[in-house]
């Protein structure tokens, strides 16, 4: 079966996807690549598959911005996912909304700001119009995307703004893959395997693919592991899910560990919560909650490495191991 005679409304499983989905038949397959373990297992299954590399980019969507703010991101992860782009001769372009995660959280009375975005042909920005908002807190811990407003305003908006905007798409067949997996969230378990993207239409065939979406953890281990490819520092240091450094859904000891080794950041999103008067969790404030927690035992070297802007290990390893976070709280979407 040919992606053109390909049901997109069709629930199937990612075989099922895998074998229906004809990968020869688009120009395009961009990658949304976090630099965390799904996403590079998406990338490392895409091969698998025998899909042609000279197709293939990734993206990445700084949640931080490139404007100064230092809030949220872990400082590493801009560097390692530009470094894993490079071992396997890839294309990365980054993207982000001007000012990041800080100044659409901290909006009075202003629009939202203009999208960024790396093309072939140079950066590239659009938007920053609309109605004045006011946000003064952080997003919340829920499913919904409207109050948990981060991923859909730092990452699902910023990719689509990015896709919308480039003429090269026009006219082509384009395959945008994401690493959600159903085993995350009864939310997650809800999504599609295969569907047509949210910017699909107007000139553009852009179609959606998660194929790990009904993959375990230990098969996104596995495939790391056969590719004896590093995973992002993070894991090594104990958290089992590469987010925002302090996102909004980890748990006590994550709080913990993040005051260990960011203690500037904490500090900010302390500074935030006092000042918005509103707390993440509702019942406790990051306080509270990293007094309750337990630091995981980390290496100094990786918090180093972690804090530092750039990745300056190898990306494929010789002796490849488990990182303690593995198979830990993953502390993501409900």
């Amino acid at each position: 079966m040919t992606s053109n005679q390909y049901n997109l409304d069709l629930e199937v499983t990612e075989v099922e996807a895998a074998k229906a989905v004809d990968f020869g038949s688009y120009d395009h397959i961009i990658v949304a690549f976090s630099g965390g373990k799904d996403s590079l297992a998406c990338l490392l299954h895409l091969f698998d598959l025998g899909v042609d590399r000279e197709k293939i980019e990734l993206w990445h969507h700084d949640i931080d911005g490139r404007e100064g703010s230092t809030l949220m991101d872990w400082p590493v992860t801009r560097d390692y996912c530009r470094k894993v782009a490079q071992a396997f001769n890839l294309p990365i372009y980054f993207s982000w909304k001007q000012g990041g995660f800080e100044r659409e959280m901290t909006r009075d009375g202003t629009a939202t700001a203009p999208t960024m975005f790396e093309t072939p042909d140079g950066l590239q920005s659009r938007g920053g119009q609309g109605k004045p908002g006011t946000r003064l807190k952080f997003p919340q811990v829920a499913a919904d995307l409207k109050v948990r407003w981060c991923s859909a305003y730092l990452k699902i908006d910023v990719g689509s703004v990015a896709l919308r905007n480039q003429d090269r798409f026009n006219g082509k067949r384009t395959l945008f893959v994401t690493g959600e997996r159903a085993q995350e969230s009864t939310s997650r378990a809800r999504y599609k395997v295969f569907e047509p993207h949210r910017t699909h239409g107007n000139k553009r065939h852009v179609d959606h693919y998660r194929p790990v979406h009904g993959w375990s953890e230990e098969q996104v281990w596995e495939i790391i592991r056969d590719y004896r490819v590093a995973a992002h520092p993070a894991y090594a240091l104990g958290w089992g899910r590469l987010s925002c450094a302090c996102c909004i859904f980890g748990d006590d000891n994550q709080w913990a560990s993040h005051r260990v080794v960011l203690p500037e950041a904490h500090a900010d999103v302390v500074k935030y919560e006092n000042s918005f008067g509103t707390t993440i969790h509702r019942q406790k404030t990051i306080t509270e909650r990293a007094d309750s927690g337990t630091p995981y035992e980390m290496d100094p070297a990786l918090i180093e490495l972690a804090r530092s802007e750039i990745y300056d290990l190898p990306i494929i390893v010789d002796t490849w191991a488990l990182p303690s976070g593995a198979y830990g709280p993953a502390s993501g979407p409900t």
